[in-house]
């Protein structure tokens, strides 16, 4: 084992103490998105009201927006409640809209008879749809679909 000089340990204290320094106060500068710090409270309404119509997507394959309430659903690794209704198995008794077949398809494009564990978080690309306010705003214009 060999053990380095002094001199290199000061000079990497020194290097590593101005680098903290100047990160500190370069700090200043950075704004953020929702206006205020980040341990300062922001004021928004609790909840904003779920809309009944469907809303229609705003660009090509788009996934679907939800049209109803999951706030009490369970999506975790065990269980996936909104298969309950959406499963290919179950849509036609329920009146719901029944699962694309790309999400009984596995990574090498296999078909199987339940949802692929690459598709089992739906929250991962569907959310429920409300008429928030948009947080930051953009620029962004349909593609007219």
């Amino acid at each position: 084992m060999r053990l380095l000089p002094t001199a290199v340990l000061v000079s990497t204290a020194i290097s590593l103490a101005a680098g903290f320094a100047l990160a500190q106060t370069s700090g200043a500068s950075v704004r953020s998105l929702r206006g205020v710090q980040v341990d300062e409270p922001v004021g928004v309404e609790d909840v904003f009201q779920q809309e009944e119509k469907r809303f229609v997507r705003n660009y090509r394959q788009q996934p679907p927006l939800i049209p109803h309430s999951i706030d009490q659903y369970q999506i975790d690794r065990n269980a996936n409640q909104c298969l309950s209704c959406h499963d290919w198995t179950n849509a036609g008794d329920r009146g719901a809209p029944t699962l694309s077949m790309t999400h009984y398809l596995d990574r090498d494009g296999n078909q199987l008879d339940t949802v692929a564990g690459t598709r089992w978080f739906c929250n991962q690309c569907h959310v429920p749809q409300a008429d928030a306010p948009t947080l930051i705003s953009n620029t962004f214009e349909s593609s007219g679909n």
